[in-house]
């Protein structure tokens, strides 16, 4: 099934099962957030798509907002707490070990712009799942990183949940 086909699909479920709404954009945030992972699931798409069908569906905002951002949340602490973990050697796995200038260069990043380097990368797509990984095989401390982790998934679930719900409302007002 083609990425096209699957968020259709997930979006045409939610609009007709809203009460599922809630926990599936949970567990897309969280997948979306979790290192390796959001290399594998289209979630982005779906969440924005989520986010359009706010206004003409009558999806609770606050329900879904909160749901994603703790799910965004959770998976960059589980990215964090996988870094912290197994340290360097994640750097031999896929993918990895296919761009082995990757953790010289998450580690620059981190170096740079330490705490303000979470809410940065939660906004960058492949540094999204990536940042807090390398935070944690570089022993970002613990309590700077999650302020950083929680409060950057809030405002990052509120932007891209409101990114699609103006998008809906504009596509609706053009097609009048």
């Amino acid at each position: 099934m083609d990425v096209e086909a699957y968020t259709t699909q997930v979006l045409d479920f939610v609009r007709t099962n809203q009460v599922w709404a809630a926990p599936i954009i949970f567990v897309l945030a969280f997948a979306e957030s979790l290192a390796f992972v959001s290399l594998l699931v289209p979630a982005w798409a779906i969440l924005v798509g989520i986010g359009a069908l706010i206004g003409p569906s009558g999806l609770d905002f606050w329900s879904i907002w909160i749901a994603a951002s703790i799910g965004a949340g959770l998976g960059d602490w589980l990215s964090y707490w996988l870094g912290i973990k197994f340290g360097p050697a994640l750097g031999t796995i896929w993918p990895l070990n296919r761009h082995p200038e990757l953790l010289p260069r998450g580690e620059a990043f981190m170096r740079k712009w330490g705490v303000p380097g979470i809410f940065i990368g939660r906004f960058f797509g492949p540094l999204r799942a990536a940042v807090p990984l390398v935070a944690g095989i570089f022993r970002m401390p613990y309590w700077p990183f999650q302020a950083a982790n929680f409060s950057s998934a809030f405002v990052w679930a509120a932007v891209v949940l409101l990114t699609g719900d103006v998008v809906g409302q504009l596509i609706a007002w053009l097609w009048r």
